[in-house]
């Protein structure tokens, strides 16, 4: 029998049981980490969950760096599920538990579904450490460069810009590790997985815009100071949905001396750098397959009224809907009162849901 000071602590065995199976976005198990567990001390990164040796080693290398990629961790999960929250796949096997070995197959078979994760998370953690620079709390970066170009007459470059470069660098760096392993899954997965990744970038840069304060005598903004920032990432999050649902379908074949993804039931043409591309289908995710990775749609809030995606002809794939009533809490009948507060009352209404049968 083995001594106890041979077991190894859930923390490591986790991490080393996710770099079995060498997927990309292992790392997103980072969300997974308690708010009051500091990294902090080297030895620290040995019990964060998802990572490769590499991303170990920026890890050991970059303390500082980890608390604002767990947040980006967190951000990717809450962020892809309140995009697909009106749609049949509404990102739940994102939610993989801490002591899993692996993603559902839905994020690990190359689908338009991880397609649009690894491109969310490219963009995210970016995007995340981007404005950590901003807000002071990296010292490792300041704010973005000021920009070249001179800007119209009554407006001047101030403020401090979001470090796009900065979080593109050490983005990529972290979230391209395990793509780049030797041993991580067949070449075709891997270069579908770099590739999807760069469009979360691409929509990144395609993101970065001007912002502005006013400056003048009664609000008369006769002077604007403007910086570059980066857009909400929620509206990042719709821009590559609209990609994800008009990803190209692609092979793995031989051009020329080499073997590369090529588009499938087009003339073969290179690939664009913003499109959005997947090597197997997805299924409708109508009904429970856990061997396609699909939770159904059974007990899914629809709506009755709506032509959309989450309509209850469409989320429901037919089999109809059960209504109830759901009896909310409102504020009601508030009143001002001089100087200065409001006072309410609180009202109660019945709403009519329909869940899928």
């Amino acid at each position: 029998m083995r001594s106890s000071s041979h077991i190894l602590p859930l923390g490591v065995l986790t991490a080393l049981l996710l770099s079995q199976v060498c997927s990309g976005i292992k790392w997103l198990a980072l969300s997974h980490t308690p708010a009051s567990r500091p990294v902090n001390q080297t030895q620290h990164c040995k019990l964060l969950p998802g990572m490769v040796s590499s991303q170990a080693q920026l890890c050991r290398s970059n303390l500082e760096l980890m608390q604002t990629i767990i947040q980006a961790a967190r951000e990717v999960k809450k962020t892809c599920q309140k995009t697909f929250a009106d749609m049949r796949w509404n990102c739940s096997s994102i939610e993989i538990p801490v002591n899993a070995t692996k993603y559902r197959p839905d994020l690990e078979r190359g689908t338009r579904e991880a397609a649009f994760v690894y491109a969310l998370s490219a963009a995210t953690i970016s995007h995340t450490i981007a404005q950590a620079c901003t807000s002071g709390d990296l010292r490792t970066c300041t704010c973005g460069p000021i920009p070249a170009e001179i800007p119209e007459p009554g407006y001047r470059w101030g403020g401090c810009a979001d470090n796009l470069n900065y979080g593109l660098f050490m983005g990529s760096k972290f979230s391209d590790a395990p793509m780049k392993m030797k041993r991580s899954g067949s070449s075709a997965n891997k270069l579908m997985q770099l590739h999807n990744s760069e469009v979360g970038r691409q929509a990144l840069r395609e993101a970065l815009v001007m912002k502005c304060k006013c400056h003048g005598v009664s609000g008369s903004c006769s002077i604007r100071t403007c910086w570059k920032g980066l857009q909400d990432l929620r509206e990042i999050a719709m821009d590559l949905k609209s990609k994800y649902l008009s990803a190209t379908k692609v092979v793995y074949r031989t051009m020329g001396t080499r073997k590369q993804l090529v588009p499938k039931d087009i003339d073969v043409r290179p690939l664009r750098e913003n499109e959005m591309i997947y090597l197997h289908s997805s299924p409708d995710f109508c009904t429970k397959n856990e061997k396609l990775g699909s939770v159904g749609t059974q007990d899914r809030q629809c709506n009755k009224t709506s032509v959309g995606s989450d309509s209850c002809d469409l989320m429901c794939c037919g089999r109809g809907y059960n209504p109830y009533t759901e009896t909310l809490v409102e504020r009601c009948h508030c009143k001002y009162h001089w100087c200065c507060y409001v006072t309410c009352k609180k009202c109660e209404r019945n709403v009519e849901r329909y869940v899928c049968k």
